[in-house]
């Protein structure tokens, strides 16, 4: 007999952490676990109010298909049942952990995806004055790739202030959708300047049409324009590499699938998480083989993390423990 639990819980950040749209001092999470014989899988959403969710909207979309979840629905006839959510998310991942469990087979090799591995993964410098930006980056100098939070006032201003405490890092910059097109040019010579890798989603989704007639020396990074694979084909000709979050996408199953058709697209990959716990890494995780840039830092933003969790080195990221997940 298979049943379905699900709850939402509240897990506090390491101090305030602020991007352009505002400023959290915790998150709010909701666990699925489907048991069966004994075994439990697990898996974890964070339902984002950028997207019109809550963890109250996430577990009544649970409830939606709990009966066809304790009869036995398998991941396929999940994706037909729900669409791409963060409540999918944490039911798909939980029914991929079940499987592996009960198989003894980890999700890896069911998946056919590659081994997982040691990775580097960004750690997110959160929006604050330049100088305490720069303090946050000199806490942090031994990482080799940071991703700067940034509004559209005083961008080069912080983006020095972080290339100051952290001189030999790698930097990606985060707009969030705060940015225009105008500020974007007016911008293009000081990010080249400052080594700036990658800017993402500059301006707001749905907005962002003016990029396909922009030709720009850094590479652009869609990510709240990206969600599945129908967001593919508009987002050709504005940007050269997408964020695949699985909250976005409603689980692995579909980033999978997701990840195959951008590159078969030309896009570079960007595999990213919303602030959650190392239970919500964990799948992602299995995608960063595949990207050219891993921001899987979930974790280090929270005050603490679950245990068995996932091991940070500094910058590097290991695979995570059959015990969480997977």
């Amino acid at each position: 007999m298979r049943t379905l639990r699900a709850a939402a819980e509240t897990w506090p950040t390491a101090g305030t952490f602020t991007i352009s749209r505002g400023a959290v001092t915790e998150v709010h999470l909701v666990v699925a676990e489907i048991a069966e014989d004994g075994v439990v899988g697990r898996g974890e959403c964070r339902p984002y109010p950028r997207y019109d969710e809550t963890p109250e909207k996430a577990l009544a979309e649970i409830a939606t298909v709990r009966d066809r979840i304790e009869a036995g629905m398998d991941r396929a006839a999940l994706q037909e049942a729900l669409p791409p959510c963060a409540a999918r998310n944490a039911l798909d991942c939980a029914l991929w952990d079940l499987e592996a469990k009960r198989s003894g087979t980890p999700v890896w090799q069911l998946a056919g995806l590659p081994e997982p591995r040691a990775v580097v993964t960004a750690y997110t410098i959160s929006l604050d004055s330049p100088d305490k930006m720069a303090a946050q980056a000199a806490a942090n100098t031994d990482r080799p790739l940071l991703k700067v939070k940034l509004g559209a006032d005083d961008v080069i201003e912080r983006l020095r202030a972080v290339r100051q405490g952290s001189p030999q890092a790698r930097i990606v910059a985060d707009a969030n959708e705060s940015w225009s097109v105008d500020l974007l040019r007016t911008l293009a010579d000081d990010l080249v300047a400052l080594g700036v890798a990658m800017i993402e989603q500059p301006l707001p989704a749905g907005k962002d049409g003016g990029l396909g007639r922009l030709s720009y020396p850094i590479t652009l990074c869609a990510d709240e324009s990206f969600h599945d694979r129908e967001s593919l084909a508009d987002l050709a000709g504005r940007y050269r590499m997408v964020n695949v979050k699985l909250d976005k996408t409603g689980g692995l199953t579909e980033a999978i699938l997701l990840v195959r058709a951008a590159q078969a697209a030309g896009f570079e990959l960007m595999i990213g998480c919303m602030v959650a716990t190392s239970l919500a890494m964990a799948p992602a995780a299995l995608l960063a083989p595949m990207a050219r840039v891993v921001d899987l830092d979930g974790p280090l933003i929270l005050a603490r993390d679950r245990v068995p969790g996932i091991r940070y080195d500094g910058g590097t990221m290991h695979p995570a423990p059959m015990e969480l997940w997977g």
